[in-house]
């Protein structure tokens, strides 16, 4: 079943139905955004998944975008498709990329065990923030340690 930008936008956005542009090139991403937001505060993930994913397709290289569909997955857990989604948001951001797209696409990179690349996003990060406190404290959690722990079947 497939269901259109603008249906999704009215189940994000009730008071608008019938208000909504009928034709989802009219949405901006900031408008898709939003709706994104209040579906995920409805706890409708897979209906915010979905007006991600059309938004994307709409506008690939979208910031807000990028950003809301990596953490939809960081909230899912799919550590992959977070990974991949931050990765296009620091391409997009480029030298301007926050401290939070670095230190989100570490955890993700940590989670989905790609440790080396997990390391290069943290020093590229660094080089960028190098006396921001959160890359600094993820920085000493590589020192300490795994980043997840192993299962029990590996440490009998």
């Amino acid at each position: 079943m497939q269901i259109s930008v603008t249906h999704l936008m009215e189940k994000a956005l009730p008071d608008y139905v019938g208000r909504l542009p009928q034709d989802p090139v009219k949405y901006s991403p900031s408008d898709l955004r939003m709706g994104i937001q209040k579906l995920v505060m409805s706890n409708e993930m897979t209906l915010a998944q979905a007006l991600a994913d059309a938004g994307l397709a709409m506008h690939p290289h979208s910031e807000d975008l990028l950003a809301m569909s990596g953490l939809i997955a960081l909230t899912q857990e799919n550590w992959a498709e977070a990974a991949q989604h931050l990765e296009q948001l620091l391409s997009v951001q480029g030298t301007k990329a926050p401290v939070m797209t670095y230190k989100m696409l570490v955890r993700a990179q940590r989670c989905n065990l790609d440790l080396a690349r997990a390391q290069r996003i943290l020093a590229q990060g660094l080089a960028q923030w190098p006396q921001d406190p959160s890359l600094l404290e993820e920085q000493d959690d590589f020192l300490d340690g795994p980043a997840v722990m192993p299962s029990p079947e590996l440490t009998n």
